[in-house]
């Protein structure tokens, strides 16, 4: 299968069109969540951070601040290297517009966002009220691989999850792509030890950001869940086994973004070599990177990323999770022995996280998202689809077929071939963190997947779109119709009673681990702990259920071929 991207693919619809096609009614997303009370112009809030005053909205049961500024601008001599210090300011700063994502490719500037920029460390916090009350904090990094995104998207306003279940929501907007995982290293030495790293850093920055201020906000800084989607998994996934995170987290989600290995030394360095022949400088010319435009830098990110095997993820995850074994020309976490010292669940769960209670999980139809413009793949006979499975999974593909065609007698070709690359991509993966961080025997990790589908029906077909990657994102987020909200217009928000009802659940379960350290929601079944003894797992849903070791045959033989 072809690397596929995270935010947009080029065979297939947005993550945005995706995460909002289930309503076209209300006024705009600002009806609910944080935007609202700017619009609504109820009044302000003002706390005093590290950095001096900040002015947040303040509406009923919720005050929103965003775009606040969490370290220096990593800009001119401190490109590639660690963002300087946060210059204190005067007065007080306004906290009502979102800050400008990280540069990456094609994501122009909107009515929600500025275009992306350089100058990009900020956050945002949605909190019930800024009264030191020492709530829950859920700390949140986007998708979108390791090269786009941004903690101000619409589908992960923090607003409603915060008002709904009294806890503090923050995304932070951290370097990407090129950017922030560059390693210079071999070329530069110690003065950019760290520069294939600067994108978790910068996660890092904004954790002891919150760390230090957010009991201004109403959290509590000793009680702080990281979690994330998709390229947001795998960043959680990293910083679980980062040294210099561990101090400001206590437990973590890692959803559709199974970060077991990211990228060796030797391949990151032979990528900055890559990058300077095809900008046309020497390897002694390297310094010149600083100056070069970076509108320039991200074009030259997306040539490269173009290579055969340079994208996100391998052709079959499986034991190597999300990120695999990353091949010169992509960019992502490097293993440097210093930032990050391991891979961050190979070859077993991290030690630094022993006691650190984890989710981990994934959507069951997580390829529709990437395969739903793919004519071919709804055209599949049983021949095409050994045939296409001969291509992708070479030696492996007799085995694979005859498995899933065994375990799932009555699936049409096309829904075998989207549960055997759902698997490859995010469920082996899923499963591997959730038996290694079990093995440890620790703090407890509990295992998922997200069932609730979309009805829409994919173009052309017959098939819907079902529990693809992202769609859970607004679920975890609650990003349902406020009662009595005004109709016409596009929005996120969620309608129909199962909808609500799995919004509900997922959100009540995310939250109360943020708060407990175990999951669970009012009048859904108990969420025990994952065991390679029974391998219970939570089906997320209107009427949730838990499942003994799903997939039982399929994961057996997935490990056969990975062992």
């Amino acid at each position: 299968m072809r690397s596929p991207s995270f935010d947009r693919l080029s065979t297939g619809i947005t993550r945005r069109e995706l995460l909002g096609h289930g309503r076209l009614a209300l006024t705009g997303f600002a009806v609910f969540g944080g935007l609202a009370f700017v619009q609504a112009n109820d009044g302000f809030v003002e706390v005093k951070t590290t950095g001096g005053r900040v002015r947040g909205a303040q509406g009923p049961g919720l005050a929103t601040f965003k775009g606040i500024p969490y370290a220096g601008a990593p800009t001119g001599v401190h490109r590639f290297k660690a963002a300087p210090p946060l210059t204190p300011w005067t007065g007080v700063r306004d906290a009502l517009q979102l800050a400008p994502p990280a540069p990456q490719p094609g994501r122009p500037a909107s009515a929600r966002e500025p275009a992306p920029a350089e100058d990009c460390l900020s956050l945002n916090i949605w909190t019930p009220a800024a009264d030191r009350r020492r709530r829950p904090v859920m700390f949140y990094s986007h998708g979108g691989g390791f090269t786009t995104g941004s903690g101000g998207s619409a589908y992960q306003d923090g607003g409603n999850l915060a008002r709904t279940w009294d806890v503090v929501v923050v995304a932070s907007n951290h370097r990407l792509g090129l950017m922030g995982y560059l390693s210079l290293r071999e070329l530069g030495g110690e003065a950019y030890a760290t520069s294939g790293n600067q994108g978790l850093l910068d996660i890092r920055d904004a954790l002891r950001w919150v760390h230090d201020n957010i009991e201004a906000f109403g959290g509590d800084p000793d009680h702080v869940m990281i979690f994330g989607e998709s390229g947001g998994g795998a960043k959680t996934s990293c910083l679980y086994a980062m040294p210099s995170a561990a101090p400001y987290f206590d437990k973590a989600s890692i959803e559709s973004g199974p970060g077991i290995r990211m990228m060796p030394p030797e391949s990151a360095a032979e990528t900055a070599r890559m990058l300077l022949t095809h900008l046309e400088l020497d390897t002694k010319d390297w310094r010149k990177l600083v100056d070069v435009p970076v509108d320039t830098l991200v074009a030259a990110q997306v040539a490269l990323g173009q290579r055969p095997g340079a994208g996100p993820l391998t052709n079959r995850g499986g034991r190597q999770g999300m990120s695999g074994n990353r091949r010169p020309g992509g960019f992502g976490p490097v293993v440097d022995g210093t930032v990050l010292p391991r891979h961050p669940f190979d070859p077993e769960a991290p030690a630094i996280s022993k006691q650190k209670p984890l989710i981990v999980g994934y959507n069951r139809d997580e390829t529709m998202f990437f395969l739903q413009r793919d004519a071919a793949v709804f055209a599949l006979t049983e021949e095409a689809l050994k045939a296409r499975l001969a291509k992708e999974l070479q030696g492996t593909a007799e085995t694979v077929y005859a498995t899933y065609r065994k375990a799932r007698p009555d699936a049409s070709p096309t829904d075998l071939y989207v549960a055997i690359t759902s698997a490859s991509m995010f469920g082996i993966g899923s499963v591997t963190i959730a038996e290694r961080k079990y093995a440890q025997r620790g703090a407890p990790v509990f295992a998922y997947i997200f069932t609730h589908g979309s009805d829409r029906i994919v173009p052309g077909t017959t098939h819907t779109l079902g529990a693809a990657h992202a769609y859970e994102i607004r679920y975890k987020f609650n990003l349902v119709e406020p009662e009595g909200a005004p109709g016409g217009g596009d929005t996120m928000a969620i309608s129909g009673a199962d909808g609500v009802k799995a919004a509900h659940n997922m959100s009540e379960m995310w939250s109360t681990f943020a708060r407990t350290g175990r999951p669970a929601a009012q009048g859904q079944p108990a969420w025990p702990a994952y065991t390679t003894e029974r391998r219970l797992t939570m089906e997320i849903d209107a009427q949730c259920r838990v499942v003994e070791d799903p997939y039982a045959a399929e994961r057996r033989m997935w490990e056969g071929l990975e062992g």
